[in-house]
């Protein structure tokens, strides 16, 4: 199966999961989970969440920021992946001077 994120509408999404700023994104979701491509602007984030049905898998394709998972702090940049399993709990905040962009993986468990 080919995705064509270039095919895919963009949507914003204003303080997500508590964030600050806006998350663009371009999302293609089945039952299984959800795979995406999105945009963290400077000074933006993702707010802290669990993980409670899913892994979460974000590969930074450009941009400097850093991930809080469980309380432990990782640093993000371009060809690192931040890995947060089901029953974790993360935020992603951009810390750098350019967006954040990362390739996403969420897969449900038992979908």
């Amino acid at each position: 199966m080919l995705i064509d994120f270039e095919e895919l509408k963009e949507v914003t999404i204003p303080h997500l999961n508590g964030g600050e700023g806006s998350v663009s994104a371009k999302i293609y979701i089945d039952k299984t989970g959800k795979i995406m491509v999105s945009k963290i602007p400077v000074g933006g984030s993702i707010g802290l969440h669990r993980q409670s049905t899913s892994n979460d898998i974000n590969y930074v394709i450009s941009g400097t920021g850093k991930a809080i998972c469980d309380g432990k702090e990782e640093i993000l940049y371009s060809g690192v992946c931040h890995y947060c399993p089901m029953g974790s709990e993360h935020m992603i905040i951009n810390t750098g001077e350019d967006d954040l962009i990362l390739f996403s993986v969420v897969a449900e468990q038992g979908g």
